[in-house]
């Protein structure tokens, strides 16, 4: 069967609603269909007729870089007389915008030689509307994550008021009562006798009062309250049995709940040194720049953490995410370890 004429090929291109464009057999464009013009900008095909089809829709790179004709796909195949499906590509219109489309290019024989029609579509839409599905999976895992990490510290904090109980319970409490029980012996006791049994209480309530304050300090210090974090800090270092050097704190207050949360941070992630990094030193830096918290605890121990190498490091993570914060680990083996977390906080 022949090959329809050129005419016979211009009229039923023209009907078809998918824009195309035609090239002849050097390259030169002959036809394009009112949906193609549509899309590259002109208003007639007078406008891009005889124009060198390369050069005038398929010369430039997203980058801005040229793209020669020698290593286009279109090209090519006008050469082979293979026919070229890309998914993605870019064309440029009349006012040399680029926009992506996905094309068939097919050889096609013409007066003088082999052309090629290219069908094309603008698929910039698709390609918002997949950026926008990818955005929404993202915001819907991050959602679930938080939900996971604030279920994590609601567990925690059940679980560390349960800790708290029992060691009020067996401790401070348990001194307590007994400095009673001993108390009303030495009312009915010898004088000698009543002296010791009173000053046995006195010993035990004393004992019950280290110990409240031991367990009021682990919920929340009153240097926390009283002086803000970075006298907190300070303190919480000097207690370390390694040296811990603080090298920069907020001057000023940060809301309540942001100060105990970083506190915290602070002090499990220099727990998790203590316990796992055989560090000789660490450096404490707690910053705010441009609404952004960052803290940032650096050992010189042996390396090699894991994000999720331990119920440690999950824990710090929830506590940040569930402000809203990020939580990165560099931790080289042999080369220390550096944790940082970043907090959103209002400027």
């Amino acid at each position: 069967m022949s090959a329809p004429s050129h005419a016979s090929m211009e009229a039923i291109l023209d009907c078809i609603a998918q824009p195309v464009w035609v090239v002849d057999h050097d390259g030169l464009i002959s036809f394009v269909n009112p949906a193609g013009l549509a899309a590259l900008g002109y208003e007639h095909l007078s406008q891009v007729e005889g124009l060198p089809g390369h050069e005038t829709i398929h010369y430039e790179r997203p980058d801005g870089s040229h793209f020669p004709a020698s290593e286009c796909p279109m090209s090519i195949s006008r050469e082979t007389g293979e026919t070229v499906v890309m998914e993605e590509d870019w064309f440029v219109r009349r006012d040399g915008s680029l926009f992506p489309v996905s094309y068939v290019s097919t050889p096609i024989d013409m007066p003088g030689g082999q052309g090629l029609v290219v069908a094309f579509t603008d698929i910039a839409e698709k390609r918002r509307a997949e950026q926008a599905a990818r955005e929404r999976d993202i915001a819907q895992a991050r959602a679930e994550e938080l939900a996971i990490a604030r279920r994590r510290i609601i567990e925690a904090g059940d679980a560390a008021r349960a800790r708290l109980e029992r060691d009020l319970h067996d401790g401070a409490q348990q001194q307590f009562v007994t400095a009673l029980v001993y108390l009303r012996m030495a009312e009915s006791s010898a004088p000698d006798a009543a002296r010791e049994l009173r000053a046995q209480a006195m010993e035990l309530a004393d004992a019950g009062l280290a110990e409240m304050r031991r367990l009021a300090a682990g919920i929340h210090p009153a240097i926390l309250a009283d002086r803000g974090l970075g006298p907190a800090v300070e303190a919480l270092a000097s207690r370390l049995p390694l040296p811990v050097e603080v090298l920069a704190t907020p001057s000023a207050r940060l809301p309540t709940p942001v100060e105990a949360s970083v506190y915290f941070v602070v002090s499990e992630a220099l727990a998790n040194v203590i316990k796992h990094a055989g560090a000789e030193r660490v450096t404490v830096r707690i910053q705010t720049d441009d609404g952004q918290l960052t803290i940032e605890v650096r050992d010189d121990g042996r390396g090699g953490a894991r994000t999720g190498g331990g119920s440690g490091l999950r824990g710090l993570g929830d506590r940040v995410g569930a402000l809203d914060g990020s939580l990165e680990l560099d931790s080289p083996p042999g080369r220390g370890t550096t944790l940082r977390a970043r907090i959103p906080v209002d400027a």
